[in-house]
């Protein structure tokens, strides 16, 4: 081999000048994981995949309580650290995908889910964990059908026609059994209960579907305008205290993206790009920002392919990225496979991860949505996935 290939080889193929020349920026980003639970045996099987940085929830003593002590989040990061494991974020229990919160409703019970958040960023601060994951719901996670994947897998499907005419809000459901969506597998749950009103008005903590009747019901049919004065007026009160505490808010978008004239009349003014766009710029903050789910936001776009690198460069150079959900979707807007492994998507993901890189983000990218398996397949599936990204970390790293 000739002294110049073998420099070539030294320098992962790049030359010399190029390397010297300082053309690329530094990868910073983390591989990372958010799936639970906090135990000894889950973050040793983390870790043995190299897993050091994660999105975790403490075990609390009192579930009823809606958020985790200080001492709790404390327990919780010793437990991740004597593995090796730092928790950078923790999830909002009480603020999550399902049920709607009681914030987008515009209820009562809006000033109590406040107050609580608040706690809950300062007892982040006490316990030194960055960041907090939240939602703001005024919709169920979208999904329409259960379609075969590769091999054995199933994946979930949004398509808005496929719901036209249906009593149910979405096929979404963890928890039923047979059901009049076709194409479940017969090990995984399908849609046939529904919530009651009482239940999404009050806080159900699971994600059975909804029936339009009943959602309808509860959520009426706020405006656009009418939403937004009531994220504002969330956010009014409690960024002030991210600032003072230095813990950092990270909304995921709603999922999936819906058309433009809303669903059930009712708009989503957090899944769309301009949405996302408003909410970040609504208050001057570092410490107020997205979980930016990669595979959400490309639900919403006409071309993801094409169009997810701008997004990723909008957020990014503004540093309102505290996370990133790295998910491959298989699709466009209205019609999309959303539950895939990273491999089989339309996005081009070490072109993603280039867009992270080149844009300084820092934070851990995560998997997310992937496909149901037969069971016990799980922790094999997940595996994959950090494999993969690794690889695409490396691959990234070098060009």
């Amino acid at each position: 081999m000739s002294g110049l290939a073998a420099g070539a080889v030294a320098t992962g193929g790049r030359s010399v000048g190029a390397e010297t020349a300082g053309a690329l920026k530094p990868m910073l980003v983390k591989l990372g994981c958010q799936s639970g639970p906090s135990t000894d045996e889950h973050f040793a099987f983390l870790a043995r995949y190299s897993i050091k940085n994660v999105v975790a929830s403490a075990i609390q003593s009192d579930r009823r309580r809606p958020y985790p002590t200080a001492d709790e989040l404390k327990a919780l990061r010793s437990r991740a650290f004597a593995h090796g494991i730092s928790v950078d974020m923790t999830n909002c229990s009480f603020m999550t995908a399902a049920p709607i919160s009681q914030i987008m409703l515009g209820g009562p019970g809006r000033d109590t889910e406040i107050e609580n958040f608040k706690t809950l960023l300062r007892n982040c601060a006490e316990a030194d964990i960055a960041a907090v994951k939240y939602n703001l719901p005024i919709m169920p996670i979208l999904r329409s059908a259960v379609i075969s994947g590769r091999a054995d897998t199933f994946n979930h499907r949004w398509r808005v026609s496929e719901m036209q005419g249906s009593p149910m809000m979405t096929a979404w459901d963890e928890e039923g059994s047979d059901s009049e969506f076709p194409g479940f597998p017969p090990h995984m749950a399908a849609p046939t209960g529904a919530q009651s009103a009482a239940s999404i008005a009050h806080g159900a903590s699971d994600r059975s579907v909804y029936r339009v009747a009943d959602w309808e019901r509860i959520v009426g049919k706020p405006t656009e305008k009418e939403l937004w004065a009531r994220i504002e007026y969330f956010l009014e009160r409690v960024v002030p205290v991210a600032n003072q505490v230095k813990v950092r808010m990270a909304l995921h978008p709603e999922d999936c993206g819906v058309p433009p004239e809303g669903y059930h009349g009712v708009p989503q003014v957090l899944g769309t790009i301009e949405g996302l766009k408003r909410f970040v710029s609504t208050q001057d903050s570092p410490y107020h920002g997205l979980a930016f789910c990669q595979g959400t936001i490309s639900e919403d776009l006409p071309d993801p392919r094409a169009q997810i690198h701008d997004v990723i460069r909008w957020f990014g150079s503004r540093k309102k990225i505290f996370l990133v959900h790295f998910r491959n979707v298989r699709g466009h807007r209205d019609d999309v496979v959303v539950e895939i492994f990273p491999d089989e998507g339309d996005v081009d993901m070490v072109k993603a991860l280039r867009s992270y890189r080149d844009v300084g983000y820092d934070g851990m990218i995560v998997p997310d949505h992937i496909p149901m398996g037969p069971p016990g397949s799980g922790p094999a599936n997940w595996s994959f996935c950090y494999g993969f990204m690794r690889g695409l970390l490396q691959a990234a790293a070098e060009a």
